[in-house]
């Protein structure tokens, strides 16, 4: 087998390993769905599989020429844009990631590493003060502090852990606000909604979920005041 063609398939294995590692990582820990739809990282994802597994190993096919002068320097100048190219996208996506789903009276948002303000970090309880590294975490957006501790200007507060507290605060609240399983079917095809519901048979009741890219619908559980799931679903037109 000539050297080009095992340059070029070791190149290739390679990248569909890195990509394989990125798309559990991306799809199965950081953004679990539906919520990789909620934020539009799809596009973004998509874009960097195809630069690490066609554009890389076929630009280093296309550069190998055998006893070439300077062939290594080529790879190389190859190699560094792949790198970039995956570490930038890589970045853009960890830092892009959703860390907390807040509940504000009666809709959850989700907030991204990114939207976090990191003025008055200090304030907030220690369990809030560090985004995770694994799924999203629940929490709930506490009036009682925004009443003695006001919002910095140009900021918004449910991008501001200081007025977080734990998600089990929140249940009554829940119990009381979220909205009927029937009234999905107002903004939803009724198919669609019964073969979601299907899936989550405790799930009675419902919120929505303000999303960057595409809302969705909360799965609730009345009695209880817990989540079911979040499902992809529409909450409002």
């Amino acid at each position: 087998m000539p050297k080009r063609l095992i340059f070029f398939l070791s190149h290739l294995m390679v990248s569909i390993l890195l990509a394989l590692l990125l798309s559990w990582l991306v799809f199965f820990i950081w953004y679990p769905a539906p919520l990789a739809d909620a934020l539009g990282v799809k596009h973004l994802f998509l874009i960097l599989i195809a630069i690490d597994i066609i554009i890389g190993p076929l630009l280093s096919l296309f550069v190998y020429k055998e006893h070439k002068k300077g062939l290594k320097f080529d790879l190389m100048v190859v190699i560094c844009i792949q790198l970039f190219a995956f570490v930038y996208g890589f970045y853009t996506i960890v830092n892009g990631r959703p860390v907390w789903l807040v509940y504000d009276t009666y809709v959850f948002h989700l907030v991204k590493n990114s939207d976090i303000e990191p003025s008055h970090i200090d304030a907030a309880l220690p369990q809030f003060q560090k985004p995770g590294w694994l799924k999203p975490m629940f929490v709930n957006l506490d009036s009682s502090i925004l009443k003695n501790n006001p919002v910095p200007q140009g900021t918004v507060v449910i991008n501001h852990p200081m007025f977080f507290t734990d998600f089990s605060n929140a249940k009554r609240q829940i119990k009381s606000v979220s909205s009927p399983i029937s009234l999905l079917e107002k903004y939803n095809d009724k198919q669609i909604v019964d073969a979601t519901l299907q899936k989550y048979s405790s799930a009675d009741a419902w919120l929505g979920l303000s999303a960057p890219a595409k809302d969705m619908v909360v799965l609730i559980n009345k009695e209880k005041g817990e989540v079911v799931k979040i499902v992809d679903l529409r909450p409002w037109k």
